[in-house]
């Protein structure tokens, strides 16, 4: 399985209103999107993404528009990607493989890996340091601290939870499992479970977090860092655009833009 990128151009986005009013103004509700786009990829189908999520796939290979649920955020502007892909490929999420813009959306995503070896009721906490480059361990960012098994039943091994509580040999009823959670990262066998936690909004910086690890007695365990992250948030989207003159002397269309 794979994708293309080059030979797409002229990607285009236009919101579709809700409806047209009588004196031709339109609805001011945004729920779907028309994407356009011009491509040199002869027998391929094309997939759009919005802010890296698959978003839709065209379904024959002269398709080059597309209609997409638009984002219900007016925020931050949003990312589109148009790639090509073998007609037997329309259907499948490259989301993980397509790379990360340098513009983001001003969050960071963090990944926990939850092992087998934390007991129950253990929390995971969050910290950041403000772009200060010293991580600020006295108010963790999130709002509540983060339940490393929030079911009891998640938790897997061989006397390592409740008897009985289990399936398929093991002390547990919904552990992760293969081709379940992140490859590569298990231990025995077993592919390990993510916990992703995102930011809020972030200013344009250099960030560190850190992460804390506390068991149901409050025993907190050493921090582990995160490498420094650069945070590029996105542009402000245009509220408005009206036209405010035409030259026809010179076909020149003047423009006014509300951030």
């Amino acid at each position: 399985m794979s994708f293309v990128r080059d030979g797409i151009e002229n990607v285009r986005v236009l919101i579709l209103p809700e409806g047209i009013r009588a004196d031709g103004q339109h609805a001011a509700v945004f729920g779907a999107a028309l994407v356009t786009w011009r491509s040199s990829q002869v027998g391929m189908f094309h997939q759009a993404y919005l802010n890296g999520r698959f978003a839709g796939a065209t379904v024959d290979s002269e398709q080059r528009r597309l209609v997409v649920q638009a984002p219900g955020s007016f925020q931050s502007a949003v990312r589109v990607t148009v790639i090509a892909v073998e007609p037997m490929d329309a259907h499948v999420d490259f989301a993980k493989e397509l790379e990360h813009a340098v513009v983001s959306s001003g969050r960071v995503r963090l990944t926990l890996l939850r092992s087998q070896t934390l007991p129950l009721g253990t929390t995971a906490n969050i910290y950041g340091d403000n772009g200060t480059g010293q991580v600020d361990y006295t108010e963790p960012m999130n709002i509540t601290p983060i339940p490393i098994w929030p079911c009891m039943q998640d938790k897997a091994g061989f006397g390592m939870a409740q008897l009985g509580m289990g399936d398929f040999g093991y002390d547990s009823a919904a552990s992760i499992g293969f081709g379940k959670g992140a490859l590569g990262h298990g231990q025995f066998g077993l592919d390990a479970d993510a916990i992703e936690w995102i930011s809020p909004m972030l200013p344009l910086g250099k960030y560190h977090f850190g992460v804390r690890i506390t068991d149901a007695s409050g025993n907190e365990g050493p921090a582990g860092e995160t490498a420094l992250i650069t945070v590029v948030p996105a542009a402000q989207p245009a509220i408005e655009l009206d036209v405010t003159a035409f030259d026809q002397q010179t076909n020149e269309l003047t423009l006014r833009i509300v951030g």
